[in-house]
């Protein structure tokens, strides 16, 4: 059986560059349409099939570092924290936990530009993701592009915790199974495609409070903002558990392809770069 050695730093920066900017410009039109049915307007009001596109530019500007930045991340704390054999779930749990941290300082910010350019929040007076960032720091500052901080945390922490554990998880098992390390770039995206399907589905709810969060335009220093526990409360209430699980059809198929496409171009940049 094979083996490769572990990326650099830079590799792992490099490739998730990388697979960051492949999945989120590929599946950019079904992250729209999932966010517009998430949305409390409605998904016609929210636009509906129209300019899906919309936004496209925030994704460009922070696929690529906010995806990078989770990859050194994990790489790194997966190859020095000392938990080993048994306990391998619990490193890759931990260090992909830090890694998606690490990641929504970046990503955070492109995803309120995203959701509000998406949406058409604001109307006429924002189309395109520059003006949409302009009017939130007109607005609210630094500290409305970090509006939804908490809740995206929140979202990607649990999924994350089920992805990558389970990702690797298969990857083990299928490499036993061909009795061959490392597996092919297509045979992790299909590992990929299964880990990131089942997390998506299970954490949808997190997600949709996610979008509604981001896309509450209420000043927070003029008004009391509900807890987050409270917002999944009130659109349970209001909404019914329908509604908690919004998109979850375009979310797990996306993330599913998405998952597919973000770990496979992962793994082929990364046996790319080792073999230079």
């Amino acid at each position: 059986m094979s083996s490769q050695r572990n990326p650099t730093f830079y590799e792992s920066l490099v490739a998730g560059g990388l697979a960051g900017t492949s999945v989120d410009l590929l599946f950019f039109p079904i992250d729209t349409v999932k966010t517009r049915l998430q949305s409390s307007q409605g998904f016609l009001r929210a636009g509906g099939f129209k300019g899906i596109y919309k936004g496209v530019g925030s994704v460009v500007v922070g696929s690529a570092p906010g995806a990078a930045v989770f990859f050194c991340t994990y790489d790194t704390l997966k190859q020095t924290l000392p938990l080993h054999g048994n306990l391998a779930p619990v490193n890759h749990l931990v260090s992909a936990s830090i890694g998606e941290v690490a990641a929504c300082l970046i990503r955070v910010p492109t995803e309120v530009i995203k959701t509000r350019v998406q949406t058409s929040t604001y109307g006429a007076l924002a189309s395109s993701s520059l003006s949409t960032a302009q009017l939130v720091w007109r607005n609210d500052g630094l500290k409305g592009f970090y509006r939804g901080f908490g809740s995206t945390i929140m979202r990607e922490i649990p999924f994350t915790s089920l992805q990558f554990p389970l990702y690797e998880l298969l990857k083990l098992k299928l490499s036993d199974f061909l009795d061959r390390r490392p597996l092919h770039a297509h045979e992790a995206a299909v590992c990929g495609s299964v880990a990131g399907g089942v997390a998506a589905a299970l954490t949808t709810p997190l997600d949709v409070l996610k979008t509604r969060v981001m896309l509450d335009l209420r000043d927070p220093s003029k008004h009391s903002m509900p807890s987050l526990t409270m917002r999944l409360k009130q659109i349970y209430t209001a909404e019914g558990v329908g509604a908690l699980f919004s998109g979850v059809v375009p979310r797990t198929l996306w993330i599913s392809a998405g998952g597919a496409v973000f770990l496979g171009v992962y793994e082929w940049s990364i046996h790319t770069l080792i073999s230079l």
